[in-house]
């Protein structure tokens, strides 16, 4: 594989090529600013705020403390129309450096987004959809893979990282049980220029998920992991205890049943988002180093 002329981290000014994962409801402003500090990207979904006046609010808090770049994901076809178009305006006026596009046509929103020199990843799980996106030029496809938490992929990483590597003519983002270095560095020998981390940074001091739900990541190990399409419609993973017995409609999806990814069986404590940023870039070093 020929690699890229700059790097996709150089590219959007990263000082490690790992990203903090956005996710619903508990990634959150705090988690950014943390995240862009340890150098690393750091995201999270515009409608984690309730409206888009409390958006706007939580891009100019960011702004406020941090000139490092920073993502937020907009999920196109999960989201009302006038608060999708609501949400990409604030992004553009804010000049929202980077923007993680799901669910739908980001061709629209790639096109504005150029204007301002932002950059645009789009998150697929199979190469069709990888495809449609690279026509309409956004500038990476993160590979979301079997295992990962929330809506997961059905193909293993070591077949979709390289299958998309080969078949696009843009860089490849991986996603999906990656809570170590060394799974890192797996990552980019099979052709990945970032880690799409989630489930490891749910066990982070600034994230938002509830202290029992940290508890319960550092708890689980794979085994605890569901694939199932009875919580959205969609198939995503979740961790079976939060899972609603029968005859149980109160609980509500994300809220009360958690998601995570396989990962978890690596994840054996709840860190700040800079140490567990240091010992990643410690592991993968060490990983390099170990290789043959």
């Amino acid at each position: 594989m020929k690699p890229f002329s700059t790097p996709l981290s150089e590219r959007i000014g990263l000082e490690y090529p790992i990203v903090c994962a956005p996710m619903f409801i508990i990634s959150n402003k705090e988690m950014i600013v943390a995240a862009a500090n340890a150098g690393i990207l750091g995201a999270m979904p515009s409608l984690n705020a309730r409206t888009p006046e409390q958006f706007e609010a939580d891009l100019l808090w960011i702004k406020e403390r941090t000139e490092r770049p920073y993502a937020i994901n907009l999920t196109i076809g999960l989201t009302d129309p006038e608060r999708l178009k609501k949400d990409v305006e604030l992004v553009l006026k804010h000049e929202v450096p980077v923007l993680i596009t799901s669910y739908g046509n980001p061709g629209p929103i790639v096109e504005k987004a150029h204007e301002q020199g932002a950059v645009v990843l789009h998150d697929v799980v199979r190469l069709d959809h990888a495809k449609k996106a690279e026509s309409v030029g956004v500038d990476a496809i993160i590979g979301v893979s079997q295992g990962a938490g929330g809506h997961a992929g059905e193909i293993n990483p070591y077949v979709l990282i390289p299958h998309l590597r080969d078949n696009l003519n843009i860089p490849v983002v991986a996603a999906g049980c990656i809570s170590r270095g060394s799974q890192m560095a797996a990552a980019f020998s099979l052709g990945a220029e970032l880690a799409y981390i989630g489930t490891r940074f749910i066990a982070s001091e600034e994230c938002g998920a509830p202290p029992p739900y940290k508890e319960l990541v550092v708890g689980s190990s794979h085994r605890d992991i569901v694939y199932t399409n009875e919580v959205t419609g969609v198939n995503a993973s979740f961790i079976k205890s939060t899972l609603p017995k029968e005859g149980d409609n109160d609980r509500k999806r994300w809220k009360d049943v958690w998601s995570a990814g396989q990962g978890v069986s690596q994840i054996h404590d709840v860190l700040p988002i800079s140490k567990i940023v240091e010992n990643l870039v410690t592991e993968y070093h060490a990983a390099k180093a170990a290789m043959p």
